[in-house]
């Protein structure tokens, strides 16, 4: 893929494959206006098997402005929608009555398990195309029982190529090299996940 023209785009297809365990994850990118919306499944056939399907909409400089999150297992299934306000307080609905709260300033959202989460905050900072790092407060989705807890992760542009960058991810749990593309999505996420 290449880096989008400004106003609108055609949408495209992206596929990741799991490394650690058996999963397959597809998205449907759009880019219009500078805004991005990710239609997508993530299944996971290993462990404890489960899908998810999402969508989730970035707006201009890349923060989410929604999305909505299901998770379907052997035994239940369950959904989550997510907002963030203009003034940054998010509402997560189950539909048991909507929870309000800052969540740290969090701007992004990382859904476990899935590597579309991955690009929003390197295309909103721009870490593709320019050297950086930030250190950021996320709001994290843990799948399939979509439980909403904030994190910190840091992302840091390690190389910039003719082909995209090298990101280093680091959180809690994990730190990583990824391979992403000139837009700034993930090609390779070492014990993650490839792209087909």
């Amino acid at each position: 893929m290449t880096t989008p023209p400004p106003g609108s785009r055609k949408p495209t297809i992206v596929t990741w494959q799991g490394l650690a365990r058996t999963s397959l994850e597809q998205v449907r990118l759009f880019v219009r206006d500078g805004r991005l919306r990710a239609s997508g499944r993530l299944v996971v056939a290993s462990e404890a098997p489960f899908s998810a399907s999402f969508e989730f909409t970035a707006a201009r400089f890349g923060d989410v402005g929604r999305g909505l999150l299901r998770t379907t297992a052997a035994d239940t299934e369950r959904q989550v929608s997510v907002r963030r306000t203009e003034d940054g307080i998010w509402l997560i609905d189950r539909g048991e009555g909507v929870e309000r709260s800052e969540f740290d300033g969090a701007t992004d959202v990382d859904v476990a398990g899935s590597v579309t989460f991955t690009a929003l905050p390197i295309r909103r900072l721009g870490l593709h195309r320019k050297m950086g790092e930030a250190e950021l407060s996320v709001l994290y989705i843990a799948t399939p029982d979509l439980t909403v807890t904030r994190v910190r992760q840091t992302y840091r542009t390690v190389e910039i190529t003719d082909q995209g960058a090298v990101i280093n991810y680091r959180d809690a749990y994990r730190d990583a090299d990824i391979v992403v593309d000139t837009d700034g999505l993930p090609v390779t996420y070492p014990d993650v996940a490839t792209r087909l």
